[in-house]
């Protein structure tokens, strides 16, 4: 039987988010990062396995639209850090009734897909801690312990590395590109679109920009350790 889980999504205000992102005219920072959040939240929501959704964060609209979609949300505390807003949420968590695994997911992943996250937590579950690393292969965008009290965070640069030696264990083995997607460049929308965005994200973005790869083949990209090619389908 599987595992009940708990997943915490931190969400940064909408106006100071994706200041690296720029996806063109008419495009602003702010309604992409609003859009990758309900996207992230949608398939989370939507994923096997998950019994509990917290959304820790001090925006407003960020708050009303996890209430409104059965997720709890968390106020954090203005400006202390995306690792504090999680210890925040771990806190809340320890104060509810039942048990069970936790996990924490960046909400900046517009491609996510519930089956795949799916077989993440399938993965994380017989660790004491697991994480899985982004797409650039020095970042995180999952962690996970099997009590509350072990998560142990440690996001935000090189957080690969520091999760690792903490003595997480990593997650290699599937190919879950939606997970490890985390969007913070005009490059990692376009591939982020190539994969296929959530419905949110699409409207935000308006009509893609024609491809140039053969029509007979599909686009290929690195996987995050940059060495397998792999297809996306």
């Amino acid at each position: 039987m599987s595992p009940a889980w708990t997943v915490v999504l931190p969400v940064k205000p909408f106006a100071r988010a994706k200041s690296r992102l720029t996806a063109g005219p008419g495009v602003s920072r702010e309604a992409l990062a609003h859009a990758f959040f309900r996207d992230t939240l949608e398939a989370v929501l939507g994923t096997t396995g998950v019994a509990r959704v917290l959304v820790v964060t001090d925006d407003g609209r960020a708050a009303a639209e996890a209430r409104s979609a059965g997720a709890l949300p968390v106020p954090d505390q203005r400006v202390a850090g995306l690792n504090t807003a999680i210890r925040t949420a771990v806190r809340h968590v320890r104060s509810l009734p039942g048990g069970g695994p936790i996990a924490v997911l960046t909400t900046d992943l517009p491609a996510l897909r519930s089956g795949e996250l799916a077989t993440v937590l399938d993965c994380a579950a017989g660790h004491r801690r697991a994480f899985l690393a982004d797409h650039t292969g020095r970042g995180t965008t999952f962690l996970a312990a099997a009590r509350p009290r072990w998560l142990a965070p440690a996001f935000e640069g090189d957080s690969r590395d520091r999760h690792r030696l903490g003595g997480a264990h990593e997650i290699t083995g599937p190919k879950v590109p939606g997970v490890r997607l985390d969007v913070d460049t005009a490059e990692d929308l376009r591939i982020a679109r190539r994969l296929g965005v959530g419905r949110h994200t699409r409207a935000a973005l308006g009509p893609a920009p024609p491809t140039t790869h053969s029509p007979h083949r599909p686009p290929r990209i690195l996987d995050p350790e940059g060495i397998t090619p792999y297809e996306l389908h």
